[in-house]
């Protein structure tokens, strides 16, 4: 597995570099995000009094909504789909927590998340379906994608590890070059196991 996404970093993208360009908008959109989630911020995008009392999904929607607006490509979806999937995780970790009030820790998984989710959606977009057709069975194929996105999650999540241990904290103003920083490590990473 780890071959496999070495050789579609380095062969798909011609290399690390040329991927963490094409990542540049996780980037963007995940300063977008923490924007929308920050409490403190007043163009968030969010009109929190209106969605004060609304269900998890209905703030999950409007926080969808605030950081990445529909445009009819597959990569905006993609993204949606990892803002949910942040939140959720978010929701499932922490079941009380109130969306519309979150802490910088909370901001900073949701982050890390949907960084995560991100990169494995646009995985998926290139070659998941091919992925699932050299199977040898469904259950195989459900398998081995879980394993990918695994591994894409702890690579990711060690990659932030790594520039918060070396003293850089995630801060409103730094989100999308902390993010940028990450995800070029993280593919670096990736790209480390060819032989």
């Amino acid at each position: 597995m780890r071959r496999g996404i070495a050789h579609y970093v380095s062969s798909g993208y011609g290399g690390a570099r040329t991927m963490s360009r094409r990542l540049g908008p996780v980037s963007t959109t995940a300063q977008s995000l923490n924007r929308a989630l920050d409490p403190a911020t007043v163009d968030s995008g969010l009109d929190r009094a209106l969605l004060q009392g609304r269900s998890a999904d209905a703030v999950m929607d409007a926080v969808v909504e605030a950081t990445r607006p529909p445009d009819g490509t597959l990569d905006a979806e993609a993204s949606r789909q990892a803002i949910r999937n942040a939140l959720s995780d978010l929701l499932g970790e922490h079941s009380d927590v109130d969306l519309l009030n979150l802490d910088q820790a909370q901001r900073e998984f949701v982050v890390e998340r949907y960084a995560a989710y991100d990169v494995f959606q646009r995985f998926m977009l290139d070659i998941g379906q091919h992925l699932s057709d050299k199977a040898p069975s469904a259950s195989a194929g459900l398998a081995r994608l879980e394993q990918v996105r695994s591994y894409i999650r702890e690579t990711i999540a060690s990659s932030f590890r790594a520039i918060r241990q070396a003293g850089e904290s995630m801060s409103s103003a730094n989100v999308r070059n902390v993010v940028a920083n990450a995800l070029a490590d993280s593919v670096a990473v990736f790209e480390s196991y060819l032989p």
